[in-house]
């Protein structure tokens, strides 16, 4: 299976510079097909032309067997199916096996978000007193001000910020570019943390550096964010992903339009977007309240026959 190891880095070339897969991304798929060429190794596959549907069907129960959960499996098969499609076409195999491969079915968790008063404690977290809490702050707040996602604010360069207007932009999936604004509370604090960046010696032109001068690290922001939260008194799994839900979920909440917050997601599908927005019990009842004739109380002199049948 050496051979199929090389073949493997093109197809990941591929994704990288062709599809305009993230580094994050292809990352994933780098390891979800080692792992499936380590089990073909072991089950006597000698190049990739031999692998047929049994063998794919035998990976998947021993996944399953493994206790891998199905949203795991089900991100494995789907690096499979597109590696084998690109084989195909690339004329490295004659017959896809893996066309009538299925990922096993499993509801997608709700994904949670934060409250309003829960995400301004998270806000007043990261401190003023030294570079990092600026620069800590400042994420924090683009993150919630922008709904972006963090590899993309980490590939943000002092080029794409447009600072008198207070709008980003981004370059989201597949190299899509999109303008994206940001508010007074975010833009005062990239403000600060812009006037205070030669601090961490800047050896590259990213927005956030570390302490080295380089591009921060998206697990750096996931650990700190997870830090400030408990700082908070916020006993939810915080996340930069979570953030993008309550980004999300607050601008619904507020009667923001549905489309809109496609656009500003960076959402090809409105159907993506739907999963990301949820609205609180509570405006859900306001929304009730004020829209359906049966809901209220008439008041007085009040003749809808709706409210009163």
């Amino acid at each position: 299976m050496e051979k199929a190891t090389g073949i493997l880095e093109g197809f990941l070339s591929y994704l990288l510079y062709e599809r305009k897969r993230s580094e994050e991304t292809v990352k994933g798929y780098r390891l979800d097909l080692l792992d499936f060429l380590e089990f073909l190794k072991k089950e006597g596959v000698k190049g990739l032309g031999e692998v047929t549907y049994h063998h794919l069907r035998s990976y998947v129960s021993f996944l399953s067997k493994k206790g891998l959960k199905k949203a795991s499996v089900a991100r494995k098969v789907s690096s499979i199916r597109s590696f084998f499609k690109w084989l195909r076409r690339e004329g490295y195999i004659e017959k896809n096996p893996s066309a009538l491969l299925s990922s096993p079915k499993y509801r997608r968790p709700l994904p949670r978000w934060l409250t309003e008063e829960e995400t301004v404690r998270l806000l007043e977290v990261p401190g003023d007193e030294d570079p990092q809490g600026i620069r800590d702050r400042a994420i924090v707040e683009l993150l919630y001000s922008t709904g972006m996602r963090v590899g993309e604010l980490l590939r943000l360069r002092l080029s794409d910020l447009n600072l008198e207007q207070r709008l980003i932009r981004v370059k989201g999936k597949g190299g899509k570019e999109r303008l994206v604004p940001f508010g007074e509370k975010a833009f005062l604090a990239l403000r600060e943390y812009l006037n205070i960046r030669e601090a961490f010696g800047p050896k590259e032109d990213f927005v956030f550096l570390n302490r080295f001068g380089k591009r921060l690290s998206q697990r750096w922001v996931q650990k700190s964010l997870k830090a400030y939260a408990l700082k908070g008194g916020i006993f939810k799994p915080v996340t930069p992903h979570l953030l993008r839900h309550t980004f999300a979920t607050h601008l619904l909440d507020r009667g923001a339009d549905l489309r809109a917050i496609q656009e500003l997601l960076g959402h090809s599908r409105l159907s993506t977007t739907q999963r990301y927005t949820h609205v609180t019990p509570t405006r859900l009842m306001e929304v009730y309240d004020h829209a359906h004739p049966r809901a209220r109380k008439p008041l007085q002199g009040d003749h809808d026959p709706l409210c009163e049948a």
